[in-house]
């Protein structure tokens, strides 16, 4: 997401601003069929704010993208390095398509771990991660892109399983925007794969296993620009109508309104339903949760353009309360770091909603909500970077501003220190890694040590109070430092 003044990117190389020039790709009407096959429900599927355990410990576990890491050598190859949770300490462990059982090998420019999401896909009780190399060459097709499955196990993420593209002849970057959802309510995750610079959603669903077998499959194309810097741009899923089902949201550079927007696209047993579909308002980065404890998932927006107060690219966030009928769009609210109560002032190019999740940071049941602001300015120079977290209220009423806690690496306990270009704040995470019920904060630096990128976990207290953490490096990873691998630009969710 290349902007002014050597701004940081505010997530994955999946985000481009630019203006769409493509033709329009028209929405299909009616149910996208996409048929359970012949499996039985179950219960239990994993809930958007629910962490990832990928060796089945029951402590959370977090991927995060180094997609710019040389490999053997192969600039850009990428990869991605998985944290794993305890009650004592984090492993660590670093994947690659050179790696044991990954499908294809690591080359120059495939960009894996680009995007990634995760899911029990095979229902064994583990985790499984789908990551995506957008960059690959398949065949004779330069940049087609590629997706896989790394499968969860009591050791954690082992072999892999290709997801290959079903149109390759229509678009490249395949793998580029990646999301994980039960869209048809048949008890099993199902992947929805973009593909960069395309309009074009594939979903595959049913049956899922290390042999590669897949029920269905189908697409539908968004009401988006394609081309160069259009196309669907991030997906997201949750239940914002409380069904039961998960819903999908699409954005990108709208037909409908010349800009960029999200649609929301309703989960039912029959797939996801375009005739139910809503438009939202713009703002690349989404996350669903409920954050007023009414039983209906509600659509945070990051606006990272937005121009609040006057003020260009300061940047807003929005949360879209859910409802029966879906995200009510005259029912939200909206913060700004001119809000009152949200620590610092809107500025020009702080970018703050780059990234938003949510979890429970001090561990009272309601969810809170970290927020990005990877351009601000702070001691230590332009773009040093900053998290806020809000918290939810304590009688669940929704996220309140009470209370806000602001990070930036001057912290007490937070690792290292301000730095020009740091961009501290390029991607946000909340997890609870190490079991103790409530989530830290998990800042990621995509611009820490001139492009390597760090990782930084944030311990913080049921009082507020922040507790002592080291920082995740490169050097710690085994990631080479040749070029800029970028680490922390992108947490698998």
């Amino acid at each position: 997401m290349a902007k002014h003044k050597h701004a940081p990117a505010p997530s994955s190389a999946r985000i481009r601003l630019a203006t769409a020039t493509a033709a329009a790709a028209a929405l299909t009407g009616g149910l996208l069929a996409v048929s359970a096959g012949s499996a039985s429900a179950v219960t239990g599927v994993e809930r958007p704010d629910a962490d990832a355990d990928f060796n089945g410990d029951g402590i959370g576990d977090t991927a995060v993208s180094a997609s710019g890491a040389s490999v053997s050598g192969h600039a850009n190859a990428g990869q991605i390095a998985v944290v794993y949770g305890g009650t004592v300490s984090r492993t660590y462990a670093t994947i690659s398509q050179n790696t044991a059982g990954v499908p294809g090998s690591a080359e120059s420019g495939d960009r894996f771990g680009a995007d990634s999401a995760y899911g029990d896909f095979d229902l064994d009780g583990y985790d499984d991660l789908l990551v995506g190399a957008p960059g690959e060459d398949v065949g004779r097709d330069t940049n087609g892109g590629t997706a896989a499955i790394l499968w969860g196990s009591p050791s954690g993420l082992t072999s892999g399983t290709t997801v290959e593209d079903p149109r390759p002849d229509f678009h490249d970057g395949y793998g580029g925007i990646l999301e994980a959802g039960d869209f048809d309510g048949d008890g099993r995750q199902d992947l929805a794969i973009g593909s960069v610079n395309s309009a074009t959603v594939e979903l595959f669903s049913g049956a899922m296993s290390r042999g590669g077998g897949l029920t269905s499959i189908s697409k539908f194309n968004a009401p988006v620009y394609s081309g160069d810097g259009a196309g669907v741009w991030n997906l997201h899923s949750g239940d914002a109508n409380g069904d039961g089902i998960d819903d999908l949201i699409v954005n990108g550079y709208s037909t409908d309104t010349d800009r960029n927007a999200n649609l929301w696209i309703p989960g039912t047993t029959s797939g996801l339903s375009t005739t139910r579909s809503q438009l939202l308002p713009e703002g690349v980065i989404t996350d669903l949760g409920d954050t007023n404890s009414d039983g209906y998932d509600d659509i945070v927006i990051g606006n990272f353009w937005s121009n609040s107060g006057g003020v260009s690219d300061s940047g807003a966030v929005y949360v879209m309360k859910g409802s029966a009928s879906g995200p009510g769009i005259d029912s939200h609210q909206t913060f700004t770091q001119n809000t009152s109560g949200v620590p610092g002032n809107s500025e020009k190019e702080d970018y703050f909603g780059s990234e938003v999740d949510l979890g429970d940071v001090n561990g009272d049941g309601h969810l809170d909500l970290v927020i990005g602001a990877p351009g601000e300015d702070l001691t230590g120079g332009a773009d040093t970077g900053s998290a806020t977290v809000l918290y939810g209220a304590a009688d669940g009423s929704g996220i309140t501003t009470s209370g806000a806690l602001f990070l930036e690496q001057n912290n007490a306990f937070v690792p290292n220190s301000n730095e020009q270009n740091d961009q501290f704040g390029s991607d946000v995470h909340l997890d609870d890694l190490n079991g103790d019920g409530h989530d830290e904060v998990y800042v990621g630096a995509r611009g820490e040590n001139g492009g390597n990128g760090a990782v930084y976990p944030v311990r913080v207290n049921a009082d507020g109070t922040l507790a002592a953490s080291s920082g995740i490096y490169t050097s710690t990873l085994g990631i080479s430092a040749s070029g800029t691998p970028v680490l922390g630009t992108n947490f698998t969710d």
